[in-house]
């Protein structure tokens, strides 16, 4: 098992990229490590108290062994990552970590990151336009590989509605990206897409001074945004080339 460090200015916050196996098969995790359990925010799971946060990547040959065993595989790569499932708020991706972007912006004391992998070939979408074709039957049983996945993290404490807030924030700036790369709907090219039908995000506060608020006319929010357009972006870029 190989790591690549990652640097993020933030305190207690460690990051890197995991190479490691699945069988035989080379996987690939960026691995968030806080010193302390802090409470985030995931489309996933909701609000978790975490000791860390990932992005883990599986490539095109496990995609359909995953879609069938989904439970198992899962628990085998926390397993391998010597991680407890109720520490982590994981996200799972069929992008290469390798095309992950980060991107940071800093207004005085206040720092936020982006840290974005993205893909939009084969699951670009207009939500509400075009026709969905997925129905939960089962509690969770949906395919859960984000095509944009975007963990946020910030110095900065978020209370839980400046988290839930965050949420909009960050899809507001990732409409932009797609808009700005010019990227269609894989269903029908002619319309926008506004991103793909997988995308995920989680939020992760940090131990500094507090802030309530992240709509757009915070100079938090700005900044969120800025760093999420950036990163979707480079990260559409990295992974699909130019659209």
């Amino acid at each position: 098992m190989k790591n690549r460090e990652i640097v993020l200015d933030l305190e207690d916050t460690k990051a890197q990229i995991i190479y490691h196996c699945f069988k035989e098969t080379k996987v690939k995790t960026f691995l968030i490590s806080f010193a302390a359990k802090r409470k985030v925010l995931s489309t996933l799971e909701g609000f978790k108290k975490v000791r860390y946060v990932a992005n883990h990547y599986n490539p095109p040959e496990l995609w359909d062994f995953v879609h069938k065993n989904k439970k198992g595989y899962e628990k085998r790569i926390y397993a391998d990552l010597k991680l407890k499932p109720g520490d982590v708020a994981m996200l799972f991706t069929g992008v290469d970590m390798d095309n992950l972007s980060i991107k940071r912006e800093k207004y005085g004391d206040f720092r936020v990151y982006a840290c974005v992998t993205a893909g939009a070939k084969s699951n670009a979408q207009r939500i509400g336009v075009d026709k969905a074709g997925s129905v939960e039957k089962e509690e969770g049983e949906f395919e859960r590989l984000g095509t944009v996945n975007i963990i946020v993290l910030t110095n900065a404490s978020l209370t839980v509605g400046a988290m839930a807030r965050s949420i909009i924030t960050i899809t507001e700036a990732k409409v932009i990206a797609f808009q700005d790369r010019d990227i269609g709907s894989s269903y029908n090219p002619r319309i926008q897409a506004t991103g793909t039908g997988t995308d995920n995000i989680v939020v992760v506060p940090g131990i500094g001074p507090g802030i309530s608020y992240v709509g757009g006319h915070t100079k938090a929010g700005e900044l969120m945004a800025k760093a999420v357009t950036s990163a979707v972006k480079e990260a559409i870029l990295k992974q699909n080339g130019e659209h």
